[in-house]
């Protein structure tokens, strides 16, 4: 508002004394300054105040005394004695009456009859006039201001624009407003004055002479204000207002601008303040210009950003003026970037020449953070807002860009900004000679950045960032390089990868070839203690591109050394960039950079380097140390062991290319993977998931693909019972100064059993308190002293303990412990022979480890582990010889295409001849240990005789129940007899046998399958059928075992089957039972005379099974039974043996089987007895005898139920 600009404003000293009364500070005004100020000290001096505290009174009357010289004091005097209630409904008549005539200037009841213009009628007007007057006219500028809708309008006022009585409308005005409150809300009244010549200077009266309203005034100007101020002229005006407003009250000057950035309105006015505003203590390192700016742009606040995004665009369209608020920014900001520039004065290009010579393009260490954060914002200003800069800072920023700052944080910091927003915007160099000194600044990064990462101290230095670059733009990611650049500044800039071509250029001919690229790479420090905690671009960021682009091995630099240095310079928490870079590595060991030269890729990590990194691990099997570092920290050793596993898979992978290439990469040997604690290192990092990231579940996978055994879900299992809450607690009841035992201890204890129990038992339950990898030490002694175990005298208690020790040793070392527990559990004989078996040996033959004493197979613990062992060897087995099959399949096969060119389909046949050798393979394996395992299941001479001995027993117990003498023997036999069955070793055996061969036939059905064709005693179907859950899948395949020309396949068929139809009853068992009679039918009309005898005399009892399972087949069997009868009868009857007339009996029993067994017991009895007097060489009578045994037998259990 220029129009106030010879007017004499409240000073930031006197509405400081009004705000708080302070009279000190009133006396010291000028009278000009206190004129401005009179209508509140009237009122204040002449109304009844509500503190009538002494001090007030006092403070009154020097107040009093203040005014007592004033000559204006008396007009106001004049102006507080109108009646103010009549005045007000006055205005309000007026109002109503503008209102009905549409806000028109027709009659006013406030001011009638204008003899002459309003400012003589001011003059010569009495105080109520003059108030009736100046109301008018207010209000009549309000209403217009309602009636707007919001578009600017300058109203001509005589009585606000006459420079003469400014001062009395001025007090006129205050006194208005102070008693008139709800008719004039100060808000709405200094909208008004917007709208009205020298309105910025009425304002600030009316809000000096009501200082507690300033806040409230200035939020309602913002609120109401334009969203871009610099558009418009009442947006100018609103902010000079404000601006005003401020400079009165500088200490609210940052609240106002927070308001404005709250409302989003009036960008202009929030620069001003800021250009205003003079900090009590100077900040050196940024300006407050530079922190504000910076956080609009840069905040996370979008629609801040967007807002003053357009307050720049849009001030960039208009013609440069002094004025404005956005050219008076960006000259304070050129001044500031002057400032600090090293050579201030000239703007010229220096030559080498002149850097070298006096060194003045160094950068002051106290001006670097404010020269980083200048960068950033100009970053941002270009980038963001899309400010176009001049000639004059172009240059600036170039030179400010490429001067040399000291080697501190801070300097490593401003030449990556630099170096990024010279890649952000290559505009800014524009003539040769200002790219003569760009390349000139690049080199001297390259020649100073090592000294730079010395001297600073950090581990991200701007030499990384020069490589990647470099490599980005050799293998033409240009995407990646505007990623780096965003992310170094911190800000999503819009950069077009066509604008990086002349930096593309640069980089790739004159300053970064390729070749110098890999070279310098490999020199380049590794990163010490590499974490996701160090920030920034780092040497492994580098090296990982450059493996990507095949750069090493294309030029023939060994990348393998730095690698494994950096690999043993980790720790946690494990950096993101690690795992991508074993993954380039190990490809770039594998697959080739080109098919013309096979030969062009990078030495793996030797087995030597790998077994240093490992040797001081907890499951590390050799006692030899080797030279170097005494520990490698547990991420080193995960991210070794994932390097190689991940090989190992990469290499089978990629068999058939590297065959078709005639290369064989060696994979590294299996002593090498026996000595490295796999299992123990996965549980470790179990429990470091959250430091580890992504680590873990790859090792996991590359596990479950490569050493299955080491996943098995029993293991998982155990661990939690190992390392759970309750083993937790136990561990944590264990006194720290607690006997520890040593291993010879142990030996001695157990090589005086039976002798040593006691002590033994007290030794093992203390090593259970140990954490699993605590007892790594004592597994030795604890496997090579299981045989001593297996004598009956040792008490059971020892080997359940033992067990347990075991089961938590195998979630640490299983591989070794399995090893070593095989050769401890061998013969007698074998160990005479010292017949040592290796990992290879189990996994090549896993029944190796039933080839055990004898003894085992009735110890349960020991037979718990033996399966354990067993499970996990035969899917090693599985995996050994996929992997074998993949190593060479793929060699012969090339080397047969390449003998017998011209043979059309020649080269398929031993691929698919060797998988199908090794399923069989896989198959019989499989099969046999399921048999041997049966067989196991087995009673021996000596248990069967007890059984038998126990049958007896039942029976004389069930003989003497009546008797009450004899009460007591019979009981104590019973609990031996149930010792002996139910709960004997054998029993427990063959329960635990089950539940693997369970766990078998779920894993593959066709081993089910395999072992049921194949067949086993049938003494073991009642077992196997009621302990086995999943062998109910057999009902899928009898029909087709049914079909088997084997007469022995058929009878287990059919004895399998009725097993099954009585342990589940099911619509298919009913199915296949039919089915099964109806083959039985079928067979008795082809079988021979042998055979029939051989078939039907097994299989006639099963048909009891049928009826007792599925009632709706009694007339089928029935049927069968007859015909059977019939068949053997007539044999019979041709050799004259009609001893009986059977048939007759068989047709009475079919028709009438109750009355068939009330009078058919002493049939039968008589016919079992004529059938071994008479028949008992005659094949055909015995079976007949047997088809009414059966008969019998069926009638006798459907009473039994009804």
């Amino acid at each position: 508002m220029g129009d106030s600009a010879g007017l004499q404003f409240v000073s930031s000293f006197a509405f400081e004394a009004m705000q708080k009364v302070d009279v000190v500070r009133l006396a010291a005004l000028s009278d000009p300054e206190l004129r401005l100020l009179l209508p509140c000290l009237v009122r204040m001096a002449l109304c009844a105040p509500a503190d009538q505290s002494q001090t007030w009174a006092q403070d009154k009357k020097l107040i009093l005394r203040l005014l007592s010289g004033v000559e204006a004091v008396n007009s106001i005097v004049a102006l507080l004695s109108v009646d103010f209630h009549a005045l007000e409904q006055d205005a309000r008549k007026e109002q109503q009456l503008r209102h009905k005539a549409g806000g028109s200037n027709g009659e006013s009841i406030l001011v009638s009859q204008l003899q002459h213009g309003l400012t003589l009628e001011f003059e010569h007007s009495d105080p109520l006039r003059r108030l009736r007057l100046a109301l008018s006219e207010l209000l009549a500028i309000m209403n217009k201001v309602v009636d707007s809708n919001g578009e600017f309008f300058l109203k001509p006022s005589e009585l606000f624009e006459s420079p003469v009585y400014l001062e009395e409308v001025a007090d006129v005005l205050c006194i208005l407003q102070a008693e008139l409150p709800s008719l004039l809300p100060i808000v709405d009244v200094a909208e008004a004055l917007l709208h009205v010549r020298n309105g910025d200077w009425f304002l600030c009266l009316l809000v000096a002479n009501v200082p507690d309203s300033f806040n409230e005034v200035c939020r309602g100007l913002i609120k109401h204000g334009e969203r871009q101020d610099e558009e418009s002229v009442g947006g100018r005006r609103r902010t000079e207002a404000l601006r005003q407003l401020c400079q009165m009250n500088p200490s609210q000057a940052l609240n106002i601008r927070a308001m404005v950035v709250e409302e989003c309105h009036l960008p202009g006015l929030g620069v001003a303040l800021t250009l205003d505003y003079k900090p009590d203590a100077a900040d050196d390192a940024v300006s407050p210009l530079v922190s504000y700016v910076s956080g609009l742009l840069l905040g996370t606040n979008g629609k801040v950003r967007t807002w003053f995004s357009m307050f720049i665009r849009n001030g960039q369209q208009r013609k440069r003026e002094t004025s404005s608020v956005l050219w008076q920014m960006r000259r304070q900001l050129l001044l500031e970037l002057v400032a600090i520039l090293p050579r201030s004065r000239s703007t010229h290009v220096p030559n080498d020449r002149d850097m070298e010579e006096s060194g003045s393009s160094g950068l002051r260490e106290e001006h670097v953070v404010k020269a980083s954060a200048l960068l950033r914002l100009y970053c941002a200003l270009m980038g963001i807002a899309g400010l176009r800069p001049t000639d004059e800072e172009s240059e600036q920023l170039l030179q400010l860009m490429t001067s040399r700052p000291p080697a501190t944080p801070a300097g490593v910091r401003f030449v990556s900004l630099s170096f990024c927003k010279l890649l952000a915007f290559p505009t800014l160099v524009s003539t040769p000679e200002q790219e003569q000194l760009m390349v000139m600044w690049l080199s001297w990064m390259i020649k100073e950045e090592e000294y730079f990462e010395s001297a600073a101290g950090v581990s991200a230095s701007f030499g990384e960032m020069l490589l990647l670059v470099a490599m980005y733009f050799h293998s033409n990611q240009l995407s990646s390089i505007i990623e780096l650049v965003c992310s170094t500044l911190g800000m999503k800039i819009a950069i077009k990868p066509s604008s990086l071509s002349k930096m593309k250029t640069i980089f790739t001919q004159e300053i970064f070839t390729e070749q110098v690229v890999t070279a310098h790479a490999v020199r380049v420090a590794v990163t010490n203690n590499l974490s996701a905690n160090i920030t920034g671009f780092l040497p492994i960021h580098c090296i990982y591109q450059l493996l990507r682009s095949r750069a090493f091995t294309k030029h023939k630099v060994s990348i393998k050394d730095w690698i494994y240095r950096q690999l043993c310079e980790t720790t946690t928490p494990i950096h993101t960039q690690l795992i991508p870079l074993i993954d380039a590595y190990v490809n770039s060991i594998l697959t080739p950079a080109s098919k013309a030269n096979p030969e062009a890729t990078n030495q793996p990590i030797t087995e030597q380097e790998i077994l240093n990194v490992f040797q001081n691990s907890a499951g590390y099997t050799d006692g030899s140390r080797g030279a170097g570092r005494s520990c490698y920290s547990i991420t080193t050793q995960l991210l070794v062991l994932y390097y190689i596993l991940s090989y190992e898979e990469n290499l089978l992978a990629s068999t058939k290319q590297l065959a078709a290439m005639q290369r064989k990469p060696k994979s590294y040997s299996a002593s090498l993977m026996d000595q490295i604690p796999i299992k123990y290192l996965v549980t470790q990092a179990q429990g470091l998931q959250q430091e580890l990231g992504g680590l873990h579940s790859a090792l996991l996978r590359l596990l479950a693909t490569n050493y299955p055994h080491l996943c098995l879900v029993e293991d998982w299992v155990c661990e939690e019972e190992v390392t759970g809450t309750l083993p937790l607690l136990r561990k944590m009841m264990l006194p720290s100064n607690t006997c520890r035992y040593t291993q010879s201890q142990l030996h001695q204890a157990f090589q005086k059993l039976p002798s040593s129990s006691p002590r033994l038992m007290r030794i093992l339950e203390h090593l259970t308190l140990l954490p699993p990898a605590d007892l790594i030490p004592y597994a030795e002694t604890l496997t090579t002293s299981m045989a001593l175990l297996l004598d009956p005298v040792v008490p059971r208690r020892i080997v359940q303990t033992l067990n347990k020790l075991w089961m938590a040793l195998n979630t640490v070392m299983p591989r070794r412990l399995w090893v070593m527990t095989v050769n401890a559990l061998q013969h007698s004989a074998k160990l005479l022979r010292q017949q040592r078996y290796t990992q290879n040996d189990l996994m090549v033959d896993p029944l190796i480890v039933l080839r055990c004493d004898q003894r085992v197979f009735r110890c349960p613990p020991f037979m718990d582990i033996v399966l354990h062992m067993l499970n996990g060897y035969l899917l090693a087995s599985k995996a050994y010889l996929h992997c074998h099959l993949k190593e060479t399949a793929d060699f012969d096969r090339q080397s047969l295409t390449v003998s017998s060119l011209g043979v059309n389909g020649q080269p398929d046949t031993p691929e698919v001849t060797r998988e199908e050798l090794k399923n069989a393979l896989l198959a019989a394996q499989d099969s046999a240990a399921v048999q041997i395992l049966l067989e196991v299941c087995l009673p021996n001479t000596e248990e069967q005789q007890l059984a038998g001995s126990t049958e007896s027993l039942l029976k004389t117990i069930r003989d003497t129940q009546p008797g009450k003498h004899k009460e007591e023997n019979p009981g104590t036999n019973m609990e031996r007899a149930t010792d002996a069955g139910l709960f004997s070793d054998l029993r427990e055996v063959q329960c635990l046998i089950c539940c693997l061969l369970h766990q078998m036939f779920i894993a593959d059905p066709n081993i089910a399958k395999l072992v049921h064709f194949q067949g086993y005693p049938q003494a073991l179907l009642p077992l196997t059928v009621a302990g086995i859950p999943s062998i109910h899948i057999c009902l899928d395949f009898i029909p087709e075992l049914l079909a088997q020309p084997q007469l022995e396949k058929q009878i287990f068929a059919i004895q399998l089957l009725s097993h099954l139809c009585t342990q589940y009853a099911l619509p298919k068992s009913l199915s296949v039972a039919r089915l099964a009679i109806s083959v039985m039918g079928t067979l008795l009309t082809v079988l021979t005379h042998a055979k029939r005898f051989a078939f039907f005399m097994p299989t006639l009892p099963c048909l009891v099974a049928f009826c007792q399972a599925f009632p709706p087949l009694y007339d089928d069997v029935a049927a069968l039974l007859v015909q059977i009868g019939q068949v053997c009868a007539s044999d019979v009857a041709t050799k004259a043996r009609d001893i009986d007339p059977l048939i007759a009996r068989l047709q009475y029993m079919k028709e009438k089987p109750q009355e068939a067994v009330v009078s058919g017991g002493s049939s039968l009895t008589s016919a079992q007895r004529a059938a071994e007097e008479l028949g008992g060489s005659d094949p055909d009578v015995q079976l007949c005898y047997c088809v009414e045994a059966t008969f019998m037998d069926i009638i006798s259990s459907s009473l039994h139920r009804l």
